[in-house]
């Protein structure tokens, strides 16, 4: 065996003892400082590419997860105890294109206040955390998204979210989400509303 194939086994297995996504960093905490990481990452992600199992990134983090194409054989009908109210919706897309944001700043957006429930909802979920302090006076709590919400809605990052434009031509906003798209991305360069509903929560 030579000394590639071993550091790649060594980050592969890593990888497959990790319940949670790791960057390179941490795997290089385990694997040592003289394996190159990334390089093993790249190869393990064109070995499993296509099969049962992949090897994906998500932001900085890398994880194996069910090919999506198969992951209908595992999943399990369940009854949702709770579904994303739309206030909630509205709050996660806010986060995901105006990151780190306040509270302040997401009712600001939205015209409207949010109930602390809401952010506990998102934060229950794994999609929201707090990002620390603003500062500014008062130094509010900033939010912003996870790698799980990455994960959850297939995004590699948050450049994958899809645009305003790509929604309206979906035909998937309605006159009001339509003007809620207006709000979100009237300071933003050329991203676009989030591709949610509560059926997805």
């Amino acid at each position: 065996m030579t000394r590639i194939d071993a550091d790649i086994r060594a980050v592969e297995a890593t990888l497959f003892a990790s319940d949670q996504p790791m960057t390179a960093e941490q795997i290089r905490a385990y694997v040592g400082d003289n394996v190159d990481v990334a390089a093993a990452l790249e190869q393990l992600a064109g070995h499993y590419a296509g099969r049962g199992i992949e090897l994906v990134q998500r932001g900085k983090s890398w994880h194996f997860q069910t090919a999506p194409d198969l992951a209908h054989l595992l999943r399990r009908e369940r009854e949702e105890n709770r579904k994303l109210s739309r206030a909630a919706v509205e709050t996660l897309a806010i986060i995901a294109y105006h990151e780190p944001v306040s509270r302040a700043e997401i009712e600001a957006i939205r015209g409207v206040q949010i109930s602390k429930g809401t952010l506990d909802v998102l934060m229950e979920a794994g999609w929201v955390r707090p990002a620390g302090r603003r500062e500014v006076p008062g130094r509010p709590l900033i939010y912003a998204t996870t790698p799980g919400f990455l994960t959850h809605f297939g995004l590699a990052s948050r450049k994958d979210l899809p645009g305003l434009a790509d929604l309206k031509a979906a035909g998937l906003l309605d006159p009001i989400d339509e003007a809620m798209g207006d709000m979100l991305f009237s300071d933003e360069e050329s991203d676009s509303e989030l591709e949610i509903n509560e059926n997805k929560a």
